[in-house]
């Protein structure tokens, strides 16, 4: 019996500082069920040493094989996971981000419910259950929730954090959607289309977050969320 693949699909733009770690936390995430992992690193035309980071990992870490992608001009977060979606050949499809904010051990946790048959779709929330959470931005939680709450009322469908980037999807799924947004608009984008497929289940289940401070290189910005507030309306009102 053929074992199943999860692809993580991880976009990278200028990340040096942390593509390594989080390479190395993803290759060591244990997978329940004897899953394998599929890494897909999209490498977003960084002007850093990013490359030269996924270059060293791979120097050091022989055995373990990466699906590299690299655009030769900027694209954003979206279009490198348009990219790493194509290109991904396992069961399921996870986003995670080149950063530390997020800890692969809980793969597991978001594929228990799809393992387990309930599920299609599983988001993995900041907002729900008990595990660790960094005290962070005020406001960016409350546009967060804001976010959240204006797609929940257009899809009708009862999320916690739309936001989320640990969103696990099985593949042939995520595949058959046609997505567009290139930069952070690709949450809403998905969320809008994903609730549309028939007879989809999606889950949420609570999961850890370590977020980091702009100083410490994080990148989306009030001018993003405006961007969200459109795509939100354009994919759930206008694009259906």
């Amino acid at each position: 019996m053929r074992s199943m693949k999860l692809s993580i699909i991880i976009p990278a733009f200028n990340e040096q500082a942390t593509i390594y770690k989080i390479l190395l936390k993803v290759s060591s995430a244990q997978l329940i069920e004897n899953i394998e992992k599929e890494l897909v690193v999209v490498n977003d035309c960084s002007k850093d040493d990013t490359e030269a980071e996924l270059f060293r990992f791979q120097k050091e870490n022989p055995g373990i094989i990466i699906n590299y992608q690299k655009h030769e001009i900027n694209k954003g977060k979206g279009a490198a996971l348009h990219t790493g979606i194509k290109t991904a050949t396992g069961d399921f499809i996870i986003v995670q981000d080149a950063d530390l904010e997020y800890d692969p051990r809980e793969f597991n946790i978001l594929l228990q419910p799809i393992l387990d048959g309930f599920a299609d779709v599983v988001y993995g929330s900041r907002f729900v259950g008990g595990r660790p959470h960094r005290v962070l931005f005020f406001f960016h939680t409350i546009g967060n929730r804001v976010l959240t709450f204006l797609s929940n009322l257009l899809t009708n469908i009862n999320i916690s954090d739309m936001e989320t980037c640990y969103k696990l999807f099985k593949s042939d799924i995520i595949k058959s959607i046609n997505l567009k947004e290139n930069r952070f608009g690709f949450e809403p984008e998905v969320t809008a289309k994903i609730s549309r497929v028939p007879n989809i289940r999606i889950y949420e289940v609570g999961i850890s977050y370590y977020g980091r401070t702009y100083a410490e290189g994080k990148k989306i910005s009030w001018k993003d969320g405006f961007r969200a507030i459109y795509c939100i309306i354009k994919y759930n009102v206008f694009s259906k």
